[in-house]
C-alpha cells in the first residue's frame, strides 16, 4: 500500500518540477532552478521507496505514463498549449498502456 503512495508522489513531485522547468528560463532563474532540481531529486527518492516493493518495469511505466499525461493535460488545460484529436488520443494510448502493464503485473 505504502509503495503505491510513495509512486504517486513521486509522480506529483515529478509533474511539478516539470510544469517549473519551463518558467527557469533555461536555468537563469535561480529560486524556480533549485525548485525544479529539489522535486526531481524528491521525485527519485519517492520512486526509490516505490521499488522496495514493486516491480521496476511497473514502477517505471506507471512513473513515466501518468507523468507525460499529466504534464500534457496541464500544458493544455492552464499553459496554453493547443489541444488536438491526436494529442488527447495519445494521451488516451499513454493511459491505456500504464492500465495494460498494471493488469499484466497483477498474475
Amino acid at each position: 500500500m505504502f509503495a503505491w503512495i510513495y509512486l504517486a508522489a513521486a509522480i506529483a513531485s515529478e509533474v511539478v518540477g516539470t510544469v517549473f522547468l519551463r518558467f527557469t528560463d533555461g536555468f537563469t532563474r535561480p529560486g524556480l532552478s533549485i525548485l525544479v532540481v529539489a522535486t526531481y531529486a524528491l521525485s527519485l527518492w519517492f520512486t526509490a521507496l516505490a521499488l522496495r516493493a514493486l516491480e521496476i518495469s511497473l514502477v517505471y511505466a506507471v512513473w513515466a505514463g501518468v507523468g507525460t499525461a499529466a504534464v500534457a493535460v496541464i500544458g493544455m488545460a492552464a499553459l496554453g498549449e493547443s489541444v488536438t484529436a491526436l494529442k488527447l488520443g495519445s494521451i488516451a494510448l499513454v493511459i491505456g498502456g500504464v492500465v495494460g502493464l498494471n493488469l499484466a503485473g497483477a498474475g
